[in-house]
C-alpha cells in the first residue's frame, strides 16, 4: 500500500485557502490582480512538496521571518521592517492590530495616506506610518504565505507626550517665616511622567507624584505638591515644577512661580569716605534692606572736628551746623532710627586727627 493520500485533503485547502491581503478591505481595494499574487503553485508541485518533504523542511528557520518591537512618541513616524531569509517565491504582508492588510509586498492595501512603503524585495517588506496617533499602538503582523503560513509579531508603543505643567496655590504675598503650598499637575502623559520641585537651583523634596488615568483610558494625569517655610532670602525666588518622562527625551518641560516675601527691613550705615580725617566732608549713607523697600537718607558733616559725638545714642551737632542734618532725622520719630545708626556708625569708623 503506497503513501497515504493527501489529495482530497490538499484540494479542500486549496479551494479555500487565499493570501491574508486577499480579503476584501473595508474599502474594497482588493482587485483581481492582487489576488493574483497569492497563486498557488501547480498543483502536481504542491503534491509533490507535500507527501514528500520532511517537517524538518517544512519547519525551515530560512523560511521565518523576524522583525522588531518598536517605540515612538505620539505624532511621530515609526517603521516596521519584516525580512526573510528564503521567500520560497512567497510575497511579504504587514497588517495592523485589526488584522487589516497594509500592504502586500509593494501593494498597498489600506488607503491610509500616513502609511507609505519604504521598501519592498523577496526578501524585505519595509513602511512607515507617520503622525502615529495613541490609536496606532498594538501589535503588527508580518506574514509570508509558504506552506505553512509563518508569521512575527512588532509590538509598537506609542508614547503620549506629558502637556507642560500648571502651578496652583500661590498667593499674592507671603510673609516671612510663613509656610506655604504649591501645587503642580499635567495631563496626557503616557506612560504616567513623574513630577519633580526645585527653588532655584535647590530640590524641593514634594510629596509622590499622584497618579490618575484620563477619560481616554490611555493616557495619566499626574499632579504633586510642595510645602515649605519662606524666609527673607527667597524673596523673588523662582520655585520650579518640572515633568520628567522618556518621550521628551532629555528636554525640559517646567512651569515657574515667582514668590514674593515680605519681610522687616535692616539698616546699615556706609560712610564716605571710609577713615575721614579731622576737616573732612563726610557723607553718612543710611542703607536699609527690606520687602517693601525702606527710604534711604544720607547726612553730611561739612567740617568734621572731635567735637562731633554721640551722646546716649542720639546725634548731637554745634548749634552753628544744624542744617546740615536732612529735616527726615531731625523729627523727633526718627530718633529711634537715628539711635541704632549712630551705634552703627561707632562700629565703623573712627576719627584721625589732623596733621
Amino acid at each position: 500500500m503506497g503513501a497515504p493520500s493527501v489529495l482530497p485533503l490538499f484540494l479542500l485547502f486549496a479551494c479555500c485557502w487565499a493570501p491574508g491581503g486577499a480579503n476584501l478591505s473595508q474599502d474594497g481595494y482588493w482587485q483581481e490582480q492582487d489576488l493574483e499574487l497569492g497563486t498557488l503553485a501547480p498543483l502536481d508541485e504542491a503534491i509533490s512538496s507535500t507527501v514528500w518533504s520532511s517537517p524538518d523542511m517544512l519547519a525551515s528557520q530560512d523560511s521565518q521571518p523576524w522583525t522588531s518591537d518598536e517605540t515612538v512618541v505620539a505624532g511621530g513616524t515609526v517603521v516596521l521592517k519584516c525580512q526573510v531569509k528564503d521567500h520560497e517565491d512567497s510575497s511579504l504582508q504587514w497588517s495592523n492590530p485589526a488584522q487589516q492588510t497594509l500592504y502586500f509586498g509593494e501593494k498597498r492595501a489600506l488607503r491610509d495616506n500616513r502609511i507609505q512603503l519604504v521598501s519592498s524585495t523577496p526578501h524585505e517588506l519595509s513602511i512607515s506610518i507617520s503622525n502615529v496617533a495613541l490609536a496606532d499602538e498594538g501589535e503588527y503582523t508580518c506574514s509570508i504565505f509558504t506552506m505553512p503560513v509563518r508569521t512575527a509579531k512588532s509590538l509598537v508603543t506609542v508614547l503620549g507626550i506629558p502637556q507642560k505643567p500648571i502651578i496652583t496655590g500661590y498667593k499674592s504675598s507671603l510673609r516671612e517665616k510663613e509656610t506655604t503650598t504649591l501645587n503642580c499637575q499635567s495631563s496626557g502623559s503616557k506612560p504616567a511622567a513623574q513630577l519633580t520641585w526645585r527653588k532655584g537651583d535647590q530640590e524641593l523634596h514634594g510629596e509622590p507624584t499622584r497618579i490618575q488615568e484620563d477619560p481616554n483610558g490611555k493616557t495619566f494625569t499626574v499632579s504633586s505638591s510642595v510645602t515649605f517655610q519662606v524666609t527673607r532670602e527667597d524673596d523673588g525666588a523662582n520655585i520650579v515644577c518640572s515633568v520628567n518622562h522618556e518621550s521628551l527625551k532629555g528636554a525640559d518641560r517646567s512651569t515657574s512661580q515667582r514668590i514674593e516675601v515680605l519681610y522687616t527691613p535692616t539698616a546699615m550705615i556706609r560712610p564716605d569716605p571710609p577713615h575721614p580725617r579731622e576737616g573732612q566732608k563726610l557723607l553718612l549713607h543710611c542703607e536699609g534692606r527690606g520687602n517693601p523697600v525702606p527710604q534711604s537718607s544720607a547726612l553730611i558733616l561739612q567740617h568734621l572736628s572731635r567735637h562731633h559725638w554721640w551722646d546716649r545714642g542720639f546725634h548731637r551737632l554745634p548749634a552753628a551746623h544744624p542744617a546740615h542734618l536732612p529735616r527726615p532725622l531731625l523729627d523727633p520719630a526718627q530718633r529711634s532710627t537715628l539711635h541704632f545708626e549712630a551705634k552703627s556708625v561707632t562700629q565703623i569708623f573712627g576719627f584721625q586727627p589732623a596733621v
